[in-house]
């Protein structure tokens, strides 16, 4: 591999274990009782055999899975044993439509009036109207002199500087120092550039080229008239636009307000600092998701550490404020995953009850009120990103009233292994116009992720060199980190 974790030729022999496990799970649960498979917090990961599952992975879809070897005569299962994923998992591109459908659901949200040093990343309300001609007032573009009439010209003793007050009008034959930016004399005819024009022992200026009649003189109104539509509502204010809307005479914009989200973080086995042990291990997530949903366009209103705790879930779930709750872990069924039963103590109507999709796909989204949803990400990293970008991306959008990204496309480098029945997600840089598949994309690494340009959608049964897919971009991979956290 090369330094960034690029597959080298040899990327089905060294297929991780992990990942090829995560590959084939969906095919080692079908027709197996629920009761016979393990129960616990990450049910991505299970005990398929590992050569029948690295096999699987190098010839997706090749063959159906033999039963468990463990269950040989287990009768096929019933509604009442069979898993939530099984039978009411959504697919991938529905899930997405279902959580924006879910945003557009919520009361729309009453517009505010930012700062503009505190307005980057929030969409416009309204649109941004002129409140002045740009410029303002005719100015120099240039260093140089300004000149009234044919040459050579008398030079003033005095100068014109940005900022200052309207200088005398010129006279025909009269020139004047003047500063970029500066306001142009009355009845200038032209601004000679300073490398334009030599003086004489009179202290006569003489043009070294053609002057032409209003050359580097930015007229009154060139950019836009008072009035004038600057953005329409809806666009987004990036540095640029900020700027723009300071020339044009703004202090305050009207946006739209960034959706407020709560964090859970749930689990008794993570640590907040130092190195793993005794079967604990480090949170990623706890420090991973905050920036990650404010380049989305959020506030992150509060972090909380749960643990394994329903009633703790409970009574955080029930006292949040916050238009969006984001929980790690706790979305499968096993003896402390307590997502569900508190979604149902609460309630909660639950729109997306596990996903076709790997990793991640025990995420759930759930409305628990008029005006606030939960996303419950899986609590293996590379699958909560995958909850993040499936559920929690369209959702936030359209809270934050932004466009939805124009879809995209690229050629594959190299084969990518798929699930047999799931859309797979899997990390990507992007190389010479090809995406390019990265290493470490198994639920639980982030490896792969951290040297990612965008996570590239492989449907079931894999893609081959050459084949066009859909690209899903990483918030910071093109606007740099320091636009695009806010």
């Amino acid at each position: 591999m090369s330094a960034r974790g690029m597959p080298g030729p040899t990327d089905t022999e060294e297929l991780d274990v992990e990942e090829a496990l995560a590959v084939v799970n969906d095919s080692g649960d079908r027709g197996r009782p629920r009761e016979a498979r393990p129960a616990g917090r990450h049910q991505e990961e299970h005990d398929l055999d590992v050569e029948e599952a690295l096999a699987l992975v190098r010839e997706p879809g090749s063959r159906e899975p033999e039963p468990a070897r463990d269950t040989p005569s287990a009768p096929a299962p019933s509604p009442r044993t069979t898993s939530h994923a099984q039978h009411q998992a959504t697919p991938w591109p529905e899930a997405r439509v279902t959580a924006e459908r879910a945003a557009r659901s919520v009361p729309r949200r009453a517009p505010v009036s930012v700062p503009l040093d505190a307005a980057l990343g929030l969409v416009l309300a309204a649109p941004l109207t002129a409140l002045t001609d740009l410029p303002s007032f005719d100015t120099s573009a240039m260093d140089g002199w300004a000149v009234a009439g044919p040459g050579p010209w008398d030079v003033r003793d005095e100068g014109v500087l940005a900022g200052h007050a309207g200088p005398r009008s010129l006279g025909d034959g009269e020139a004047v120092r003047i500063a970029t930016g500066a306001r142009v004399p009355q009845d200038t005819t032209a601004v000679l550039r300073s490398e334009h024009g030599t003086t004489d022992d009179k202290e006569r200026l003489h043009a070294t080229r053609e002057v032409v009649h209003g050359q580097d003189i930015r007229p009154r109104g060139q950019e836009c008239r008072s009035g004038d539509q600057l953005l329409p509502a809806g666009a987004l204010a990036t540095p640029a636009v900020l700027g723009l809307a300071a020339a044009a005479g703004y202090d305050t914009l009207s946006a739209m307000p960034r959706p407020r989200v709560e964090i859970l973080v749930l689990g008794d086995e993570l640590l907040t600092a130092g190195l793993p042990e005794d079967g604990l291990i480090r949170d990623a997530l706890g420090p991973m998701l905050p920036p990650w949903l404010r380049a989305l366009g959020t506030e992150v209103v509060a972090v909380r550490r749960l643990g394994d705790d329903a009633e703790a879930l409970y009574q955080a779930v029930k006292g949040s404020d916050a238009e969006l709750i984001v929980t790690t872990g706790g979305t499968a069924a096993g003896p402390v995953d307590h997502v569900h039963p508190v979604l149902r103590r609460l309630g909660a109507e639950l729109l997306v009850d596990g996903v076709k999709v790997r990793p991640g796909h025990p995420m759930l989204l759930a409305r628990t009120r008029e005006n606030q949803h939960l996303v419950g990400l899986p609590g293996n990293p590379l699958a909560a990103v995958s909850g993040l970008l499936t559920l929690a991306e369209p959702l936030l959008r359209v809270l934050a009233g932004r466009a939805a990204p124009e879809p995209y496309t690229l050629p594959l480098r190299d084969t990518v292994h798929g699930h047999p029945y799931d859309t797979r997600l899997v990390p990507v840089v992007v190389r010479a116009d090809r995406a390019v598949p990265l290493h470490y994309n198994g639920p639980a690494m982030l490896r792969g992720i951290a040297a990612a340009d965008a996570l590239v959608v492989v449907p079931p049964g894999g893609a081959h060199p050459g084949q066009e897919l859909e690209l899903l971009d990483l918030p910071w991979a093109w606007a740099g980190i320091g636009e695009c956290f806010t």
